[in-house]
């Protein structure tokens, strides 16, 4: 079988399935797709809100609680504890299949129509503000994460303790703004620093201690922008740096990104075990090609933030975690299989189809918030013949009427749900974060946009007026609502915070927490390749990459990396 071009029918751009692409679609019997790889991902990632919490109410009982929805989502909602006890019935909304209707109407009814958990958390203490989680104690603001305490603002996250302000951070402690970092303890401002210690302002780091403003190092100690001292001249010159100015912090800022240039990049984020892999941030990993955010992922394609043993899935967003035969599903894992165009199923579900926040289920297709069932369509049980009989009759009849979208795409089996179908806004979910427009550019191509709810609160102090010296601020800077320097929306320096700065000497931030999270995203690459040759002379090596050429990066190739750093 050769390779095949197709025009992708949402944004009319050429695609090519490959001959292995064709092999995975017939192991698992879907049609080939009619979106490019962009716009699927952005089709699945527009129904996942990763990091934003919302006021909303709950059916059962009118009281205000928080959830993953905002209040113009149309989502009916119960809170947690109350969804997951027996005191009511998914089955109840169950519908006989009506074959004078569109499949994709009558999904959508009864998306809208199943209450949804408020939160999708398990075995919290004190972390009330955390949502996406499982295991917090005391965290706040943390979101798709896992196993964590005393922490606050993390995003996608495990074994994090007391830390503040990561992304992409794993089994470290007393973290401070870093990002795809782990194995690591007190380090700040780091990037792609893996075990490490007493370290900040780090950039590719590996087994390094006591070092500040180094790029690329790898098992050293005492080092100042990649200059070696004794311990004893090393403690005496970090004493000029000082962190707990903002003026200095923000100086330091500029001098270390204009040192970060004067060294060479890999051009892609990859351990030395990966094999045959392409993307960006793909880590202990075989065959996986067009994945970002990846780890421990084998013989899969086009996957986005997955990790922990993800075999054999295409078009997979978030999680993984032995899960295998995965296809255009997201916020689905834990021991899952078989798995088709879900969204928010697990764990240990089946051979589940157009599935929406089901769990320990199987052999369900078009099902929302039912646990521990099978045989069963929207939300209606059968048994085992009449279900498989059913099933392959709905999916002739989509192919027979499809659906259409308000874009004039359409819609036959083997199609996510459409844009249009999502509760949330465009700005309001992943996608933003992996391929972010402005308000006008999603409107113009027809995605909803909100601006994000948040209550009014009339902030106390501008943030220019915060102490420069975290020593001249006080513990009542904790009662204050602080003007965020750049959204100027009003946000709070918690007490756990404010000690934390103190002790470690950390000047007080001038943004809010989603600014911050905004900041920290932009030192991510975009979800994007290009081929490139590599910039060192003399080397004919060429590779795919997600370092644009516009970029001011030096670019090396696997090899000469390896050399210069290694």
């Amino acid at each position: 079988m050769i390779p095949e071009n197709k025009v992708c029918q949402n944004c009319k751009q050429e695609f090519i399935i490959e001959p292995e692409d064709f092999d995975f679609y017939k192991k698992i019997e879907v049609p080939v797709p009619t979106f490019c790889p962009e716009c699927r991902a952005i089709r699945r990632l527009i129904f996942w809100n990763e990091h934003y919490i919302f006021r909303n109410d709950d059916a059962a009982t009118g009281k205000e609680i928080f959830s993953s929805y905002p209040r113009q989502s149309g989502i009916k909602l119960y809170d947690r504890d109350y969804w997951w006890s027996d005191a009511w019935d998914p089955m109840r909304y169950g519908k006989e299949y009506d074959f004078s209707r569109l499949f994709f109407r009558q999904l959508k009814e009864i998306f809208y129509a199943v209450p949804r958990p408020s939160r999708s958390i398990q075995d919290f203490v004190n972390s009330d503000y955390c949502d996406q989680a499982t295991g917090l104690k005391n965290c706040y603001l943390c979101f798709n994460g896992g196993f964590s305490e005393n922490c606050a603002y993390g995003v996608a996250f495990t074994n994090m303790r007391s830390s503040i302000d990561f992304y992409a951070a794993t089994s470290s402690e007393l973290c401070y703004e870093c990002y795809q970092t782990s194995d690591s303890y007190k380090v700040f401002f780091g990037e792609d620093a893996m075990n490490c210690l007493d370290g900040a302002f780090l950039l590719n780091c590996v087994d390094c201690q006591n070092c500040f403003g180094c790029v690329n190092l790898r098992h050293k100690k005492y080092h100042i922008f990649n200059k070696a001292y004794t311990k004893e001249e090393y403690e005496k010159k970090i004493k000029n740096f000082d962190l707990g100015s903002y003026e200095a912090l923000e100086k330091l800022k500029e001098e270390f990104e204009k040192f970060r240039l004067l060294f060479p990049v890999k051009y892609i984020h990859s351990t030395a075990d990966s094999v045959n892999v392409s993307g960006d941030y793909v880590y202990h990993s075989k065959n996986a090609r067009y994945c970002y955010e990846a780890g421990a992922v084998e013989d899969s394609k086009f996957i986005q933030n997955v990790a922990q043993g993800t075999k054999d899935s295409y078009d997979y967003s978030s999680w993984g975690e032995n899960s295998e035969l995965m296809y255009d599903s997201i916020s689905c894992g834990r021991n899952c299989q078989r798995m088709k165009f879900c969204f928010d199923c697990w764990p240990a579900c089946e051979n589940l189809e157009y599935c929406f926040c089901c769990h320990s289920s199987s052999d369900c297709f078009g099902c929302v918030g039912l646990q521990k069932k099978q045989y069963c369509i929207l939300n209606k049980q059968y048994t085992k013949n009449e279900y498989e009989n059913l099933v392959k009759k709905i999916k002739a009849h989509m192919n027979e009427i499809p659906y259409i979208d308000k874009k004039e795409n359409v819609y036959r089996y083997g199609e996510f749900l459409p844009f249009e179908f999502s509760p949330f806004a465009y700005n309001e979910t992943k996608v933003q974060d992996y391929y972010p427009i402005t308000k006008e550019e999603a409107e113009k191509q027809g995605y909803a946009w909100r601006d994000i709810e948040k209550k009014n609160f009339q902030a106390t102090v501008l943030s220019s007026n915060l102490p420069d010296h975290i020593k001249d601020a006080s513990q009542t800077i904790t009662n204050e609502l602080v003007s965020c320097g750049k959204c100027r929306r009003a946000y709070r320096i918690i007490p756990s915070e404010f000690e934390f700065y103190k002790k470690f000497e950390l000047a007080l931030p001038r943004l809010c927490q989603d600014c911050r999270y905004f900041e920290r995203l932009k030192r991510r690459n975009p979800l994007t390749l290009w081929h490139r040759k590599c910039m060192k002379s003399g080397c004919p090596n060429e590779f795919e990459t997600s370092y644009p050429p516009e970029r001011p990066e030096v670019v090396y190739c696997e090899q000469c990396y390896q050399q210069e750093v290694i």
